[in-house]
């Protein structure tokens, strides 16, 4: 227990941390739930995780750019500023990559209905589309191939280059509408956000796993030494 890495795991639902928590421990990991409640709990979190998962469905028109309306949202973006001035590993999933790209300046388009698919009863339900992964990126060296590929797609609200933060790298869009699928932080090691849904195995190809077990991996790595900062806000 002692040589596995701590991986804080922040989500929107038990269900999203059940399911991160499994493919951190089926990839040598220790899970660790975060619930954000005071700031003071924020330098503790970063002490002790070795990485930090975001992740989570967006429902439709989830305002998370006026972060000081919610307690909760605000903490998450100080806690991802902590993380990138520390140079903690970590991946942003749906919501995380969101979170991730207004952590550093940037903003994201609401109620895009494109990408996302709602049954009668208001549940989100997976579509697909074909995305482009940029090839020497770090997303396509983790995952092990660049190129054009088909993704899960669970969200209706997204970002195009004009919300992009000037400090994060788009890996991957959308081939029909140009959204932004992927994002990574060329000043950090490994910052990594997706757009679309991998713990959802059954969803897209196997290989996007490779993202939980390159975090933990990175994680493990880092753990007896972390960088100095790259970061100051």
């Amino acid at each position: 227990m002692a040589n596995k890495p701590v991986i804080g795991i922040v989500a929107e639902s038990m269900d999203d941390v059940n399911i991160y928590s499994k493919l951190v421990s089926g990839n040598n990991g220790l899970p660790w739930q975060i619930i954000l409640e005071e700031s003071s709990e924020l330098d503790r979190v970063i002490l002790k995780a070795d990485g930090l998962l975001f992740g989570g469905e967006i429902g439709p028109c989830l305002e998370v750019v006026d972060c000081s309306t919610c307690p909760e949202q605000l903490l998450t973006v100080r806690l991802l500023r902590l993380a990138l001035e520390s140079d903690l590993p970590v991946l942003c999933i749906c919501s995380g990559m969101l979170y991730l790209n207004v952590a550093l300046g940037g903003s994201f388009l609401s109620c895009f209905e494109k990408h996302g698919v709602l049954s009668e009863d208001g549940l989100a339900v997976s579509s697909y589309h074909r995305i482009y992964i940029a090839p020497g990126s770090k997303l396509a060296a983790i995952v092990g191939s660049g190129g054009f590929v088909r993704v899960n797609s669970r969200h209706q609200i997204a970002l195009k280059e004009p919300q992009k933060s000037p400090l994060l790298l788009a890996s991957a869009y959308s081939i029909e509408d140009g959204v932004i699928e992927a994002l990574e932080s060329p000043s950090n090691d490994w910052v990594i956000g997706v757009q679309f849904q991998p713990e959802r195995r059954m969803e897209l190809p196997p290989h996007f796993e490779r993202l939980f077990q390159g975090l933990v991996e990175r994680s493990k790595a880092k753990k007896p030494k972390r960088n100095q900062n790259t970061f100051r806000f």
